[in-house]
Formats: C-alpha cells, structure tokens, sequence
C-alpha cells in the first residue's frame, strides 16, 4: 500500500487507508480518530511519529467517515463495543497487523481500549480518552449539534466527510441518546496488561481528568500520564510538540521492554 491513501474493502464496505513507512521489528501504529474525524483530520501527526519513532503507520477513515463508505442505518449505544470486537480486528486481520500499538482520539480511544481488553496489542496511547458519560461531555456534544445546525460546523465537516449529516448525526445522536447515558466501560480496564500512555488537555470541553484517573487506577499494565494545561479535546493538534515527544519517549519505553533493555526513557516516576 502507497503512502497516498487508497480504499480498502472490509467486511463489505470501502475504507480509506494510508500507509506510512515500514515497522520492521518495531511495532507498527495504529490511528484511531475522534468522533468526528477521519484519516485527513490527524494532519501531520502520524507523519511526525512515524519520523520520530521508526514504526510504520496505518492511517485510516473508520467506516462512516472521511471518504469511506458513509453510514446506511443509525448505530447503536454499542457502536464502540462492535467496532472494537468486530470491525478493528477484521481491518487488521486483512492487513496482517499482529499486535499493533494503538494510538486512539476520544471515541478512538475508547475503542482502542475495548480493543486491548479482548486482543494482544504492543500499547496504548490515549488522547482525551472516554471511559464513562461526563456531565461536561454533554454539555460539549449539545454545543457541537448547535454549531453544525445553526454555525459553521457543517461546512467544516463537509470538507473531509462524503455525506457530513450521516456522519455528525450517527455520532452525535448516539451520545445525546437516554440509552448513552450509562455508558461505561470502567469494567474492562482490568483486562488491559499492556503499557498505556494517556494525554490529556485540562481545557477540554468534552471530559475531565477524571477519565484519567479512571484509566491509571483500572489498567493493569504501566500507566504513564500526561497532562497539559490550557489545552482542549486535541492535543496531537493544540500542543503538538508535547504531545509527539510523549509519545516517542513512550513508544521507545515499549519497544525497549520488548527487546529486555532495562533503558526506559523518561526514568522513575514517568509510569504508575
């Protein structure tokens, strides 16, 4: 597969895929976008991992976004469940990705956790993850569906997405749904064995570093938290020099686990 994205057909649909270098040994990450995002929206970060980190990349547009094939029927309050157990592991079967470090946006993030509590991955980097329903998430989500009704939002998304209604409303629907609001998935943090990095802004509209200490407290692999002031849901995009160096230092503690060096960087005290 090119470095220019290119479509890929599983389980029925066409999924926009971009390849970017190659692991060799290392392991090779995986992006897992946000809510409303797509291969497009992550910008030069993967690029700038990929650099930084020697790993290969596998970019893609989860189905219903980006220029995938665009949602057919609403989802349900499980979508993230069924994308983890389901979808995620017929993508990386097809590419032939055994243990890929997952490196998840928001509702990517929370897949990438369900993910890891089921199958064997290398590690987690977690941006703004979600592990249970805020107050302040939904405060966030109502002012979004405002700003795509009656702002500018839907212009925006009209850019990246093929059909931006089915994209923002399958998501959007979904989070301000009564049956969302008990959304939880604290219980299967205890399944994760692997290392984890979580980075999160303390400006973010959409959760709190409550989500955080959920994650440290309930994962039972090496939990290295970072967190970043005046920052919101994207801090990949708002701080990115932060950000990336986080993740290399991380992703270079993984691999130097892997080959039994005792070399982690970041020294005492950067994980749990």
């Amino acid at each position: 597969m090119s470095a220019s994205p290119a479509h890929l057909l599983v389980e029925g649909r066409r999924l926009e895929v971009q390849r970017l270098g190659a692991s060799g040994r290392l392991p090779t990450l995986v992006f897992l976008h946000e809510g409303l995002g797509c291969l497009a929206l992550w910008r030069d970060f993967p690029r700038r991992l990929v650099s930084e980190t020697g790993c290969g990349a596998v970019v893609f547009s989860r189905y219903g976004y980006g220029r995938s094939d665009p949602f057919e029927a609403p989802r349900t309050a499980r979508y993230m469940h069924d994308e983890a157990a389901q979808s995620l592991p017929a993508f990386l079967d097809q590419l032939a990705i055994d243990e890929p470090l997952l490196v998840g946006h928001s509702d990517g993030a929370s897949i990438a956790l369900l993910y890891a509590a089921a199958r064997p991955v290398a590690g987690l980097v977690l941006l703004a993850p979600h592990v249970f329903v805020e107050e302040v998430s939904i405060r966030g989500i109502e002012a979004a569906r405002r700003a795509y009704v009656s702002g500018d939002l839907r212009p925006r998304l009209a850019k990246y997405h093929t059909d931006p209604d089915a994209t923002f409303f399958g998501w959007n629907d979904v989070w301000l749904s009564p049956e969302f609001s008990s959304w939880d998935i604290e219980d299967v943090l205890g399944q994760i064995t692997c290392p984890v990095l979580v980075v999160q802004g303390t400006s973010d509209p959409y959760g709190t570093l409550a989500q955080v200490r959920a994650v440290a407290a309930g994962v039972q692999g090496d939990c290295t938290e970072v967190t970043i002031d005046d920052c919101g849901h994207s801090p990949h995009l708002e701080a990115p020099e932060q950000t990336v160096e986080a993740v290399t230092s991380f992703v270079a503690g993984v691999v130097a686990r892997r080959d039994g060096s005792s070399a982690v960087p970041g020294g005492e005290g950067a994980a749990r």
